[in-house]
């Protein structure tokens, strides 16, 4: 069956959908059991190592992310616009993410997670190749970026940004998560 035709779906159903496909992200792993939740023990950086330095320095979409974290633009909104001008797409399409912001809205998951599924979602689309070929690269896309992202921080947003906690461990985050997604969009584009 051919899929050319172009399907309008509204707000609503964009946000049911999305949930859903999060959801069960969220509760299935590649190895059929539940997520490894991230050390809760583990205290959060607020600045980059050395290391880490490197890799942001490496990567335009961490260097851009500072163009629009915290300058009106939600996190998952900040990370998919530096998707979305990295890889020369209309930055209208970041109204995507415009509910994901803060985690959901409710403090749950955080939009740096979420607004990188989509940036590797918009990528897959980019890729020039058949939907079933497309769809399992940004599985796969998405799979590494969610191991990555347990090996990092916590899921969600209230985990991340306790009270008393700077602003900067989100920073940090999202620059990292940037020079992940743009590692991935890459991965994805020469395979």
């Amino acid at each position: 069956m051919e899929l050319n035709k172009k399907t309008d779906l509204n707000r609503r159903d964009f946000m049911f959908s999305a949930s859903g496909i999060l959801a069960g992200i969220c509760f299935r792993s590649p190895l059929g059991g539940l997520y490894t939740p991230f050390d809760q023990n583990k205290d959060l950086a607020e600045e980059l190592s050395e290391k880490e330095a490197e890799l942001v320095k490496n990567s335009s979409m961490a260097e851009d992310l500072m163009n629009y974290f915290g300058r009106g633009y939600s996190c998952a909104e900040s990370i998919l616009m530096v998707s979305l001008n990295f890889m020369d797409l209309p930055d209208k399409y970041v109204w995507a993410s415009c509910g994901f912001g803060g985690g959901m809205g409710k403090k749950d998951l955080c939009g740096l997670l979420t607004g990188g599924f989509m940036g590797l979602g918009f990528a897959a689309g980019e890729i020039g190749e058949e939907r079933n070929q497309g769809k399992s690269k940004c599985s796969a896309a998405v799979n590494e970026y969610w191991k990555w992202w347990q090996s990092q921080a916590p899921l969600k947003c209230e985990n991340i940004r306790t009270p008393g906690t700077s602003s900067k461990v989100c920073v940090r985050l999202g620059k990292l998560a940037a020079a992940k997604a743009q590692s991935l969009i890459e991965e994805m584009k020469a395979k």
